[in-house]
């Protein structure tokens, strides 16, 4: 089955780009939607304690990415096995990695279920939940962690049918799921009084349609690697490999949460309720620029992956070169859509002045960096399609952990919420120097040796970042 692949080895670059970034960043579009979806909701039904309710909404956003961060390290991981073993033309290995992918969800999703409803509330309260605020994330993350093996299935899901070039099936997935969750939203938040529980369980519901969706594609056999049973018994290599490789990612969306603990309790230091719902409105709004990022990165992957196994590095320089233009010109895009409306933006989901006042301050100056996030998560992609567990692990450390957190715990002390806002576009500029060293040395290193049809025809590439 792996000529359904071979398609990534022939197709123009900007055509394979194209058509595997774009079904990818319509699903990441409309995951953001129905991620605010469900924050525009809980605003209006709670009128005057809109800003409590939206704060639980924004408290419980890093625990919720956590779960879903298990999905991507195994998405991520075994999307890049998959894809170099079908390009290597090792079908055996793609499947039993698309087998341990499957019982991988089932466990690590139990794993985390149980201490997080044991010991929720003091989970919040460590991430800076206030009293106010508290109440609303408790009753909304009990119901999304009970449903967490949706989430990390689903995701997981995803990243491998677009490794195997079937990036319009994952879209569809993702629409499927966006689209239930916003019909069913009312329903449970409105129609029977239910608030943030409601909003949690559309979610809960809409997920678990998507990953029956892709569960049925995956068992049917219609894709480019077969489900067989007998791979469901966890390979002990193929896991170590998953896990080397899908660190990165994982630690990337975990090191958001990690620093969202971090900057949830300044913001309860020097904010208070407002400014954490501030924060949290503008990360799901930040959400419509980042996602889309990512989701040209998702389409990247796959071409890097099975270019690389098949030797021809010439089109991986070519599809890198692309990607790098198109996520800085989209960066740019976005910011400067919500430079233009930001008080039409923050409006739709409360109407509180105060909340307004902060809001339009905040905003303007923690995006002003994006339109240098995408070579970062360009950089951290490639390294992860090429099986370079280490430059892609630095990579996601970089942004959050290495650069943003240190600029949190000091900047508040001298520039208060300024200091916190201002953190952000700093440790996008340091991130960006980082990424642009280490992709350089690895775009030179193929510009000069494209492979098969090229110089260095048939011979063997050692890719070195200066990290090995």
């Amino acid at each position: 089955m792996e000529e359904k692949s071979e398609f990534l080895g022939k197709e123009s670059i900007g055509k394979l780009l194209f058509k595997l970034s774009t079904p990818v960043i319509i699903g990441m579009l409309v995951q953001a939607l129905y991620n605010v979806v469900d924050t525009l909701f809980v605003g209006r039904a709670y009128g005057t304690e809109s800003v409590q309710a939206i704060g639980g909404l924004s408290i419980a956003f890093p625990v919720q990415m956590i779960i879903m961060a298990f999905g991507i390290v195994l998405g991520t991981g075994g999307s890049s096995i998959i894809s170099r073993a079908l390009g290597a033309r090792e079908k055996e290995k793609a499947e039993k990695t698309l087998g341990n992918v499957f019982s991988l969800s089932l466990i690590l999703s139990v794993l985390i279920a149980v201490p997080c409803l044991l010991y929720l509330d003091g989970i919040l309260e460590v991430f800076g939940a206030t009293p106010g605020i508290l109440p609303y994330a408790m009753e909304y993350l009990g119901y999304i962690i009970a449903g967490g093996i949706f989430f990390v299935f689903g995701v997981a899901v995803q990243h491998i049918v677009r490794a195997e070039g079937n990036a319009r099936l994952a879209m569809n997935a993702m629409l499927i799921g966006a689209g239930i969750n916003i019909v069913l939203d009312p329903f449970f938040i409105f129609g029977f009084g239910m608030g943030v529980q409601g909003a949690a369980i559309a979610t809960v519901l809409s997920q678990a349609v998507s990953s029956v969706w892709l569960l049925q594609y995956c068992l049917k056999g219609k894709g480019a690697v077969h489900f067989k049973s007998r791979y469901l018994k966890p390979n002990l290599d193929i896991i170590k490999e998953i896990g080397a490789i899908g660190v990165g990612s994982f630690v990337m969306q975990a090191s958001s949460s990690l620093m969202m603990i971090f900057v949830y309790n300044a913001l309860a230091t020097y904010g208070g309720d407002v400014a954490i719902a501030v924060f949290g409105i503008i990360i799901k709004v930040n959400s419509f620029i980042f996602l889309p990022l990512l989701g040209m990165s998702f389409g990247l992957q796959p071409i890097v992956g099975y270019n690389y196994g098949a030797k021809q590095f010439g089109r991986i320089a070519e599809a890198v070169k692309l990607a790098l233009m198109s996520t800085t010109t989209f960066g740019l895009l976005g910011l400067l859509i919500i430079h233009l409306f930001t008080e039409q933006i923050l409006g739709l989901f409360s109407a509180d002045p105060q909340y307004l006042s902060v809001g339009k301050h905040a905003i303007k100056i923690m995006l002003l960096g994006m339109p240098l996030i995408g070579l970062n998560v360009v950089a951290m992609t490639l390294f992860q399609a090429l099986g370079k567990a280490r430059p892609s692990f630095i990579l996601s450390l970089s942004r959050q952990i290495l650069f943003l957190i240190p600029l949190i715990v000091i900047l508040p002390r001298f520039y208060e919420l300024d200091g916190i806002w201002a953190a952000y576009p700093i440790s996008d500029i340091l991130s960006f120097m980082l990424s642009t060293f280490l992709i350089l040395r690895v775009y030179r290193t193929f510009k000069e040796r494209p492979g098969p049809s090229g110089v260095g025809a048939g011979t063997e590439l050692a890719v070195s970042s200066g990290l090995e």
